[in-house]
């Protein structure tokens, strides 16, 4: 028989929201499922999602993007802040507006936090573009400025997270010569997608993630269904996400250098 094997790598793709119920079912000894049960099962599987959220940044889940600046308006109040809507739900992209009310983009979409952000000049040229970091400060700190209607190459920066949007204030104000030359380079948090009602579709997860989602809704489920395995599937769950989480991201060189101490003499 020859050693043949299927040559594809799309089983996380494929792997889609009602087999993840039936999966998850099956662990805690229910087959075939009603109405009801994959309704309760989705809405769990939202829930999941929306706890590990609470577990630290997913690096799957990091986006990037260059923020158009706008030259200052008069009377807008103090520096810039741009407002990144989170989607209506209706599977547009979210707006990225400014606070005169202009819209600077709409190339963001489920934004929950902004972790890096740095002044790029001469976007459009590939051969001499130039970061500028910017320092990340606090609200406390921003609003110890003296004078926040000043202008230049913006320097610091800082973030409000609301129900419905993230803000990020700019300090100082952009000058136009800043607005002309050079954008905002972000990188983001974004959500993990919803489920909705087509349970043929995928989940936003990669293939990594899979084993930690099914043993989580197993968890879930058990709550509801099966109490007297809830602990023993807890147990599953963390040690499947727990690697999982272990396992994402990208490592990098860790150097170790010895404490040099000087005792008093």
């Amino acid at each position: 028989m020859a050693n043949t094997t299927s040559g594809s790598y799309t089983f996380d793709k494929t792997f889609a929201i009602d087999d993840t119920i039936a999966e998850a079912y099956e662990r805690i000894g229910l087959v075939g499922s009603s109405g009801h049960q994959l309704l309760s099962a989705r809405r769990s599987l939202n829930l999941l999602f929306q706890e590990w959220g609470n577990r630290g940044v997913h690096f799957w889940e990091i986006g990037h993007a260059n923020v158009n600046l706008i030259t200052p308006v008069a009377g807008t109040g103090a520096g810039r802040i741009y407002k990144f809507f989170r989607s209506s739900g209706d599977g547009t992209n979210a707006a990225c507006t400014d606070n005169d009310g202009s819209t600077t983009t709409t190339a963001f979409y489920g934004v929950t936090d902004i972790i890096n952000c740095a002044y790029r000049k001469d976007l459009a040229n590939t051969s001499s573009q130039a970061d500028t970091g910017m320092t990340k400060v606090s609200r406390d700190t921003y609003a110890a400025f003296a004078n926040k209607l000043s202008t230049g190459t913006p320097s610091q920066w800082w973030v409000q997270r609301f129900i419905d949007h993230v803000s990020l204030t700019i300090y100082p104000t952009p000058s136009s010569t800043a607005v002309s030359e050079g954008h905002l380079s972000i990188y983001y948090v974004q959500r993990i997608q919803d489920l909705d009602s087509t349970y043929t579709d995928a989940t936003d997860l990669p293939y990594r993630f899979l084993p930690a989602m099914v043993s989580g809704l197993s968890f879930i489920l058990s709550q509801k269904f099966a109490p007297q395995r809830t602990q023993e599937l807890k147990l599953l769950y963390e040690d499947d996400f727990a690697r999982a989480l272990a396992e994402d991201g990208s490592a990098a060189s860790t150097y170790i250098t010895p404490k040099t101490y000087y005792p008093n003499i």
